[in-house]
């Protein structure tokens, strides 16, 4: 039986994909840019871990949408349905976390404006941005999805989406490192003040 918790997920996810499509073809439309930039002008290692980091992100909303509507014993096998934890607070924890998740992400789509990229554009970059929700993150769509994968765990309870959370934050935090030093190459002494003052996840205190 689909809860409430389930319509959650599910209707938080429509609206996020509604969100970076629309994003997308106004960008292509409005500015004639192309926002998707993942594996252009890259190679190797680099190429390989955001093409993965794409397969990785369509699998967990294919588990996510899964579990909220209650297909996953039809899709996978027992061992990976096993239920962790079945409890109110986890999911009420969790929700807050998705909510909070949610809200960055849209906070960053309003700041970045024709900046908004999904992957490193060596072409055409946009403006550096540090205003908004950057002036406290200097990577907040990263941080809302790593919220919001946890939170999916906590309201699901199951394994293989911590296994997913897990897998996020490594696949996330090497490609913060790459773009790091795209940004220092691309802005250089602006780039390093605003590293100074704002912190790479969260900013706690001000220098």
């Amino acid at each position: 039986m689909i809860e409430w918790f389930d319509y959650f997920q599910i209707a938080a996810l429509i609206l996020l994909l509604l969100l970076i499509t629309g994003r997308a073809i106004h960008l292509r439309i409005t500015q004639h840019i192309n926002p998707i930039t993942i594996g252009t002008g890259k190679s190797g290692l680099n190429k390989f871990i955001e093409f993965g980091l794409l397969v990785g992100l369509t699998l967990w909303v294919v588990v996510v949408l899964a579990y909220a509507l209650h297909f996953e014993k039809r899709l996978f096998p027992a061992f990976v349905n096993k239920l962790s934890f079945d409890w109110r607070f986890p999911k009420l924890a969790g929700l807050v976390l998705l909510t909070c998740g949610f809200v960055i992400f849209l906070l960053a789509l309003v700041s970045f404006r024709r900046s908004w990229r999904v992957g490193i554009d060596e072409k055409a970059p946009g403006e550096l941005v540090s205003h908004g929700i950057f002036a406290v993150s200097r990577n907040p769509i990263f941080l809302s999805m790593l919220l919001y994968a946890s939170g999916t765990f906590l309201i699901n309870g199951r394994m293989i989406l911590l296994l997913f959370a897990v897998l996020m934050v490594v696949g996330i935090h090497y490609q913060i490192l790459q773009e790091e030093k795209f940004l220092l190459r691309r802005y250089g002494e602006a780039y390093e003040e605003y590293c100074a003052r704002t912190g790479r996840y969260i900013t706690f205190r001000r220098p």
